[in-house]
This record gives C-alpha cells, sequence and structure tokens, in this order.
C-alpha cells in the first residue's frame, strides 16, 4: 500500500458546494437541514480511522431521518463524480492525488475511480466525506465493495491513516517449475500487534494481490530472459545473483514492499533460478 498525505478539503465545504445546484426546493432543504449530520459523520470517521475503530461506526440507511441512502448517492455521482458537476473540483484533486496516478491499495495498477472506504450504500452520511474518497484502480474498487469490518481485525488499510511504508512485510519465493513462477505473501514483523498483522493479510488477500504480484512478476522475467541467458552464458549462477541484487537494491530505493523489489531478491536467494532456473 502507498500512504497518501489527508486532503485538505473541508467537509461541510465540500457538501455544501455539492448541493448548491439542487433546484427542488424541498430537497435543497432537506440537504441543508442534514449539514450537521454530514459534518459529525466525517469528524466521528477521522477519529475512528485514526484509532482502528471504523467497524464501530454505526451504518445507517438515512441521514438525521430526513435524507435517504438513494438522495446522498445521487449527491455524490450527479453533483461531486459528474464532470461539470460542482464538486467536480474536489473529485479531481483527490483523483489526482496518488503519486505517479499509482492505485494506493494494490501499489500498481493505474488510478481510475475513487473508492469510498466506508460504502455510501451502508454509510450515506460519508457519501462525499473526503476522508472516506481514496484514489483507486477499477478492480481493487470492486474487491473492496462488499467489505464491512465487524471487528477491528476485519478493517481493510487506509492510505490516509495507515502508513506500513517503512515496515518490510511482503515476501516472495521462487516455485521451482517451467516457466519459473513467485508465490507471494505476507510476513510481518515481529513488532506489529495481532490487530494490524490481522489487517495486512486480509488487504493483501481481498485485493487478491498475491495473484496480481505474481502475474507481474512472471510478465517481468519473461521481459529480461534473453538478458539472463546471455549473463548467464558469460558468468553463470555468480553473474545472475548480482544482476538480481543490483535490480533489487534499486527497486528498494523507491518501495521497499514494491512488487519489483521483492521480485528481485527472491530470485537473487533461489540458487535454482540463478543457476538457470530462469529458462
Amino acid at each position: 500500500m502507498i500512504k497518501l498525505d489527508r486532503p485538505i478539503l473541508d467537509a461541510e465545504d465540500l457538501f455544501a458546494t455539492c448541493i448548491s445546484r439542487i433546484r427542488d426546493p424541498d430537497l435543497k432543504q432537506r440537504m441543508v437541514d442534514v449539514t450537521d449530520e454530514i459534518v459529525e459523520a466525517s469528524e466521528e470517521f477521522a477519529d475512528a480511522a485514526a484509532h482502528n475503530r471504523l467497524h464501530q461506526i454505526v451504518r445507517e440507511a438515512m441521514v438525521g431521518d430526513l435524507v435517504t441512502r438513494a438522495e446522498m448517492e445521487a449527491v455524490y455521482t450527479n453533483r461531486m463524480a459528474k464532470k461539470g458537476a460542482p464538486g467536480r473540483d474536489a473529485y479531481d484533486t483527490l483523483f489526482t492525488s496518488a503519486p505517479q496516478g499509482k492505485c494506493p491499495l494494490c501499489g500498481h495498477r493505474t488510478v481510475s475511480t475513487l473508492d469510498h472506504h466506508l460504502p455510501k450504500a451502508h454509510y450515506p452520511a460519508l457519501a462525499v466525506a473526503p476522508l472516506n474518497l481514496v484514489p483507486a484502480c477499477g478492480d481493487c474498487n470492486k474487491a473492496k465493495l462488499a467489505n464491512l469490518p465487524a471487528t477491528a481485525s476485519e478493517e481493510t488499510l487506509h492510505p490516509y491513516f495507515d502508513d506500513i511504508t517503512g515496515d518490510r512485510w511482503l515476501y516472495a519465493e521462487v516455485v521451482e517449475e517451467d516457466p519459473a513462477a513467485l508465490r507471494f505473501f505476507v510476513n510481518a514483523p515481529a513488532h506489529w500487534g495481532a490487530v494490524l498483522t490481522a489487517r495486512v493479510g486480509l488487504h493483501f488477500r481481498t485485493l487478491g494481490l498475491a495473484k496480481l504480484y505474481a502475474s507481474e512478476a512472471a510478465d517481468e522475467l519473461l521481459n529480461i530472459r534473453h538478458q539472463l541467458q546471455i549473463i548467464h552464458a558469460a558468468g553463470g549462477a555468480a553473474m545472475i545473483r548480482v544482476e538480481m541484487e543490483e535490480r533489487r537494491q534499486s527497486s528498494s530505493a523507491v518501495r521497499i514492499n514494491g512488487w519489483r523489489t521483492i521480485t528481485f531478491e527472491a530470485f537473487a536467494e533461489s540458487a535454482w533460478f540463478c543457476n538457470g532456473g530462469f529458462g
């Protein structure tokens, strides 16, 4: 996961902007009347996310007994996400906040949408709350749709609040077959507590990261196989190991848990691979 800075957008200002063009006087007044509930929901979310208590936020079908779930979903879809909508500038600000346009949830695919960390269908007051909206790729967004945490251990990672980038937790091992493959897995550092360990494992499984990273590693190997054959012919396993270690160091300088970093490390540590297992 890639850590993102928390957006500086104000929840009350954004909600007011989104509903500013509503023409139906009844709907407009009901929206205005639940402004306090919208602000309180955003503040509750911020505190809960910071203390790993998002599972304690109560699911609601309405906001303040005045605005329905469908009406709040429409605020997001038609008055924030839609091109030309009053809240579109805020949408674009959040959308472009991911470095290099990479999804912070998987760290690989391209951002294509905003993910509601807590789904708007069950938490309508958070439909346009900036802290609940995370830039994401379509695959991660779909994979998280059914995620409704019931305990602290069932909360997937939140890029605005969780930072595990400084700890090594992703590993891989070479599968000795033709063609060579990798099995990615989570190995939590000793200082992590049980809850964080469970959350990272859940995040990894929910988003299917083992399969994604294994696929990317296979493609990477396909692209460098010819070069490895030349290197092996010139210097054998030792030179292959040096090449893989140099690539690992370069990738690690960017992300210590990036799939490329882990791929090259696993290749370098495999005697079978370095002795020609790459094909």
